[in-house]
């Protein structure tokens, strides 16, 4: 079994950074306004920027860690930021 980290970006620029071993049930649960962080007024809609498989959740959530944090955090808002055209 695979695990990925992603990360979520809406139209304001926001991210949402996370990891899952079923990518596509969870972007459905985003969509959906199943997650309580992406779901509300105002936050969505969400698009997939980036996915990243590891072969162990341990590895999965030490990278999830890494891109919520520190300098990894800081290059992702770089290159992520703010949606183009808004």
């Amino acid at each position: 079994m695979a695990f990925t980290v992603y990360v979520l970006r809406n139209v304001q620029g926001r991210l949402y950074i996370g990891q899952t071993s079923d990518l596509p049930r969870r972007l459905t649960e985003h969509a959906s306004g199943e997650s309580r962080w992406t779901s509300g007024s105002g936050r969505g809609p969400w698009e997939l920027v980036r996915a990243e498989e590891f072969e162990t959740r341990a590895e999965a959530m030490a990278r999830e860690r890494q891109l919520k944090s520190g300098r990894a955090n800081q290059d992702l808002r770089r290159e992520f930021g703010p949606a183009r055209g808004s």
